[in-house]
């Protein structure tokens, strides 16, 4: 332990890092390094917007050929990217878009973003590492950090990413540590959350050697206010999984009372948490839902789990919750059926209004959103006559559980469309929605989120999601 200690305490003396650690040192501080990200997502165009904004002279590279002709056109498809920041930053010629590694040569510091999903069978899908990571190695030269941000299972890193690049390396005499440098640094990314930006949001950082560390470190720094150097690529990869999955378990564990809460009758567990917040010490409140959505907490615990049995080891208590919380859309739609039931219509000519298809509040992201899976669902039980509305999401395409491709437009919200609806389903709960016209002109409302707890006028008709009468 006094190793690890020391490696992350006692940084090396600058005058004895490796000569090519030095000069993409004295290139980082004058803001001559060229960035390059790989993938122009969620976490890798704001990180690109980022370092452009500091002066740097930044890369983007993507596969997609139409974001790449928006991108260099100065329109903006991230919702927590100012679109005013990108639009300056390409009129100065600071950051550009590519479709192609032509250029890749040119970087100094590579990151790379791109996505991490798991395969039908829930193992990870590192299909986009490797082809990055390949991209980057056709072009490997002296001087350069490759900084890997994906979230993905411990020894990605170093057993996949490292490999490929050692293949090239050793073709030219390049040395890892000396002459090339390779890090692994989480991306910390809420979408819709302006209080904790790239900027303000401390990162993890852990590199192969410590002059890779320290290193990367120096390049987080340029855009991050605090960085936190860990003493290897392995811990911060485990790292990022431990935060996503602390969340996973928590929110399962309240899923699982919700319902028994609905079992029980007569008890909410919305007030149950708020009562239990009241403690300033030993609790921290998480609120139950439909499901899991967004990129990592419902892929996170499948990645350690993979991991963790490659070692005999079995995850149990993390792989419950993750199906528990996958158990969620399921619920949610038998609580719709039940809706249905109460009314003098058979299932197949209900029609179901669906209330925001995002993941989260006020953010258009859809990746993994339980609305997708609960529209599934009930088009599987037999209900073909469902619309969504949906004020930051005006159309909506995914592949249903059968390979289907479906298509959807958000539709208006207003009194004629709730009233022609037999029951409105409130799946996000975004602020723009008008909950007291909602409570007003829906017939029957299932409230999965708890949005409507302010509305105190007709609350026969709500059936909240662990508020006893689910």
């Amino acid at each position: 332990m006094r190793m690890i200690e020391q490696a992350i305490s006692e940084p090396m003396s600058e005058k004895h890092w490796p000569p090519q650690a030095g000069t993409l040192q004295e290139k980082l501080r004058d803001k001559t390094a060229t960035i390059g990200v790989i993938g122009l997502g969620y976490v890798g165009l704001p990180l690109a917007v980022e370092f452009a904004g500091k002066g740097f002279h930044t890369l983007g590279f993507d596969l997609n050929a139409e974001r790449v002709i928006r991108l260099n056109e100065g329109q903006n498809y991230i919702q927590d990217v100012e679109n005013a920041a990108l639009r300056k930053v390409v009129e100065e010629g600071l950051f550009r878009a590519e479709d192609d590694f032509a250029r890749a040569g040119e970087v100094d510091v590579f990151f790379i973003c791109v996505p991490t999903p798991v395969t039908p069978y829930k193992d990870p899908d590192t299909s986009y590492i490797r082809s990055a990571a390949e991209g980057i190695a056709a072009h490997l030269r002296a001087g350069q950090l490759v900084i890997l941000k994906s979230t993905t299972y411990p020894d990605t890193t170093e057993g996949l990413v490292q490999p490929i690049l050692e293949q090239k390396a050793r073709q030219q005499g390049l040395h890892l540590g000396r002459d090339y440098f390779l890090a692994f640094s989480p991306e910390r990314i809420d979408p819709g959350n302006k209080a904790f930006t790239t900027a303000n949001t401390p990162v993890v950082v852990g590199g192969v050697t410590q002059a890779c560390t320290e290193l990367a470190s120096l390049v987080m720094q340029q855009v991050v206010h605090l960085v936190h150097p860990v003493s290897s690529p392995k811990v911060a990869e485990m790292e990022k999984l431990l935060e996503n999955i602390f969340r996973s378990v928590n929110i399962a564990l309240v899923n699982e009372l919700a319902r028994l809460c609905d079992r029980i009758g007569g008890i909410s567990i919305w007030e149950v948490v708020e009562a239990a917040a009241t403690k300033p010490f030993g609790f921290m409140p998480f609120y139950p839902g439909p499901g899991l959505g967004g990129h990592c907490i419902p892929i996170d615990p499948y990645y350690l789990s993979w991991l963790a049995r490659k070692y005999d080891f079995e995850t149990s208590f993390i792989t419950l919750s993750a199906h528990v919380n996958e158990e969620m859309p399921f619920y949610v739609v038998e609580a719709v059926q039940r809706a249905i039931a109460e009314q003098p219509i058979p299932l197949r000519d209900a029609k179901v209004l669906i209330l925001g298809v995002a993941f989260k509040a006020n953010v258009d992201d859809v990746r993994h959103s339980p609305a997708t899976r609960v529209i599934d669902l009930l088009r599987e039980k037999g209900v073909k006559k469902i619309h969504y509305s949906d004020p930051f999401v005006p159309s909506l395409s995914f592949r249903t559980h059968r390979g289907e491709s479906l298509q959807l437009a958000s539709v208006e919200l207003d009194r004629e469309a709730l009233e022609a609806h037999d029951v409105v389903v409130v799946m996000t709960d975004h602020g723009a929605f008008p909950y007291a016209q909602i409570a007003e002109h829906a017939p029957v409302i299932v409230d999965t989120r708890n949005a409507l707890k302010h509305i105190p006028h007709n609350r026969d008709k709500i059936r909240v999601l662990g508020g006893g009468d689910f």
